[in-house]
């Protein structure tokens, strides 16, 4: 039987019961307990505490996100394992919309794969009850040990593309990564419609402010597509929420670099076709002309289309490179950090070169 410990969490002064084979996040968000996260996976430094008193194991924390003279005094609350009582500081920097869905574990069945782009794939999968979240956030797919030399808890982390309303149909957009346990080896390798899927969720705090009436810009390379989505549909087909009507506009800027590589490009399409007064889509193709497409980068699209955007809110996910030139073009737009929340999209093997992005502009 593995032994459980009370975990103390400041400024809240709450108590959550953690076993020492589970990370003090997930106990926490297990627990209802929201405390500052992105990427789970010891990589980002968002969840980095104070360990104000106690011994923990620090587990698989980056070297880069938690550097090792920092470990007698600080913690990756997604890697760190109690050995004992343990009292932590968070940055409790929530606001009234940070999300605070409990985090669970769900069984799933899929129910469709389909190539959408160039090494992307759609996968829909039906869960055994509803979850609730917000547009943006995203799960963890436990992936079948066989796949990953029998080690048990291998996750790997995918945005839900669908909106909030359906609760029980999870879209996702799979990328294939050359190598990569999940993407090459599972998704692209023979799942299938009838296979179970294992997931736990849901994570993050990269969501749609629907209390903010702001026009927005949307920013999405690749696969960074799928929470964009999951915010549109939101705003577009979910209706008005407790905390306000959302953004008054939204203008999504799409970006790959051939239309190969580009997707659901009708889907968007249409919606501008049906709410021309709230929604407006610029697919952009920096390797192609086309008609219908904007052409260049798609942050030069964007710098090209707007004087300034004082007075907007933006939302930007992709590659890291592409999010930080998006940064910057939105930035020099006249678009406060306080004003732009981004999500990058980091791999395995961005976590073992070191990879690490700055948790300074909201996540």
């Amino acid at each position: 039987m593995v032994d459980s410990h009370m975990v103390t969490v400041e400024p809240l002064g709450v108590e959550v019961a953690c076993r020492e084979d589970q990370t003090i996040l997930d106990a926490c968000l297990r627990a209802g307990v929201w405390v500052p996260h992105s990427c789970t996976h010891g990589t980002c430094g968002t969840c980095k505490a104070e360990l104000v008193d106690g011994d923990v194991d620090h587990g698989d924390s980056s070297s880069f996100a938690l550097m090792d003279f920092e470990r007698e005094e600080k913690l990756l609350m997604c890697c760190a394992r109690p050995r004992g009582p343990v009292v932590v500081e968070a940055d409790m920097d929530a606001d009234e919309e940070t999300p605070s869905h409990a985090v669970d574990d769900y069984t799933g069945t899929v129910t469709l794969v389909e190539d959408i782009a160039l090494d992307t794939r759609r996968v829909v999968v039906e869960l055994d009850r509803e979850i609730a979240f917000d547009a943006g956030q995203y799960m963890a797919w436990q992936l079948p040990p066989a796949l990953v030399g029998g080690r048990e808890g291998v996750t790997r982390t995918y945005s839900m593309a669908n909106p909030p309303s359906s609760g029980r149909t999870l879209e996702f957009h799979v990328r294939r990564t050359p190598g990569g346990a999940c993407s090459d080896g599972w998704v692209f390798a023979g799942l299938a419609a009838g296979d179970v899927v294992r997931l736990t969720g849901p994570y993050g705090r990269f969501v749609v402010r629907m209390s903010r009436p702001d026009r927005a810009v949307l920013v999405a390379g690749g696969t960074g597509l799928a929470p964009i989505a999951s915010m549109i549909r939101r705003v577009l087909l979910d209706g008005p929420s407790e905390h306000g009507p959302g953004p008054a506009h939204l203008s999504l800027y799409q970006g790959a670099r051939t239309r190969a590589a580009l997707y659901d490009v009708a889907l968007f399409s249409d919606l501008a076709a049906r709410f021309p007064d709230r929604f407006t889509y610029r697919p952009c193709l920096s390797e192609e002309e086309a008609e219908g497409y904007a052409s260049g980068m798609v942050t030069d699209v964007l710098a090209a289309d707007h004087e300034t955007l004082r007075g907007h809110v933006a939302y930007v996910c992709g590659p890291p490179a592409m999010v930080d030139a998006a940064m910057r073009t939105l930035m020099s737009k006249q678009l406060f950090p306080r004003d732009m929340y981004r999500e990058e999209f980091l791999d395995e093997s961005n976590r073992a070169a070191g990879t690490v992005r700055s948790p300074l502009i909201k996540r």
